[in-house]
């Protein structure tokens, strides 16, 4: 039983795959955590130049 314990310890043949998830699974979530920055900046910029137009028209065309 020890020597089976031992066999499998010292097995690297899945190594590889350990990698490949882990460096899969950080890009994955870099790729969300940059997506939500995007997303909120996104908004306050969009947000902004919308009130910047309002502004400009309430400015040419007043009531």
């Amino acid at each position: 039983m020890l020597q089976r314990f031992q066999d499998f310890l010292s097995d690297e043949s899945g190594a590889i795959t350990v990698d490949w998830v882990v460096l899969t699974a950080s890009v994955v979530a870099m790729a969300a955590i940059s997506f939500y920055q995007i997303r909120d900046n996104s908004a306050n910029l969009e947000s902004a130049a919308g009130n910047a137009v309002a502004d400009e028209q309430a400015r040419l065309f007043p009531d």
